[in-house]
């Protein structure tokens, strides 16, 4: 009997911890029931070799855009217009805010929200958004732009507090699980995905980072979502089939530019 289908909605397959087996990674992936990948973009230079990746194997897709943490490199919303429009490409981002590391000033990472945002709403995409440590910042923006017009908007690896949670269900904003939920001292967080309407999440492995137990500390890889979509479906009282099927329909419902075989 073949094995429930997922999705493993963000990772990063252009890290070079899998320039050696970087193939196999992908056929674990496949053998543990993972059959869509998307591998995400976080700075300029990483895109051509994203897009190549995700134009050689039929079930990985990836995103355009720029991490805060690179938010200095100013990319025009033309470029991620330009860049959005390519084939396989399904997402914005990712984009967003992060207070923690600050490694752009704050200022510049608003802006580049905003731009990713825009850029999102028009080419109709959903704008994949990193935040951390900016819960009012975060909410703030996403106001502004809604004031705008409507996007479609994932709260990728969300681990941040109940008012961006209460904020982003009221929203209809998809969050995103990752290994961080089976994470001993997680209780307060799998407390939080409870409240998350099945019909608005994913699961994730923002591999190579974020390894879920019992590989806690190894390098992640996208075979792994099965782990944390089992301990997903634990917190939300369903059955892992049950679960799967209701990610996977819910990846190609946000990110429906991707094509499901």
């Amino acid at each position: 009997m073949p094995l429930p289908q997922l999705v493993d909605s963000h990772c990063h397959l252009d890290d070079a911890r899998y320039n050696d087996d970087l193939e196999s990674v992908i056929a674990r992936a496949g053998e543990s029931g993972v059959s869509y990948m998307q591998t995400i973009c976080t700075q300029r230079a990483d895109f051509p070799i994203i897009h190549k990746l995700a134009l050689a194997h039929q079930n990985v897709f990836c995103s355009y855009g720029i991490h805060p943490h690179n938010a200095s490199e100013d990319v025009p919303e033309k470029e991620i217009l330009e860049h959005g429009a390519m084939d396989k490409v399904i997402g914005i981002g990712e984009t967003g805010l992060d207070y923690y590391y600050d490694n752009s000033p704050r200022e510049i990472q608003q802006e580049s929200f905003r731009r990713h945002i825009r850029a999102a709403r028009k080419l109709n995409l959903p704008v994949i958004i990193h935040s951390r440590d900016a819960d009012d910042d975060t909410i703030a923006l996403m106001e502004e732009a809604y004031a705008e017009g409507p996007f479609k908007a994932l709260f990728h690896c969300f681990s941040s507090g109940p008012k961006l949670a209460e904020y982003g269900i009221k929203r209809g904003v998809f969050f995103s699980a990752s290994g961080i939920i089976t994470f001993k001292k997680s209780e307060e967080l799998r407390q939080l995905f409870k409240q998350v309407p099945l019909e608005q999440l994913l699961v994730e492995t923002d591999a190579p980072y974020l390894a879920p137990e019992p590989h806690r500390g190894q390098r992640c890889e996208p075979a792994f979502t099965a782990l944390t979509a089992q301990r997903l479906a634990d917190i939300k009282g369903v059955s892992y089939e049950d679960l799967a099927r209701i990610t996977t329909d819910n990846f190609f419902t946000l990110f429906n530019k991707a094509t499901r075989q």
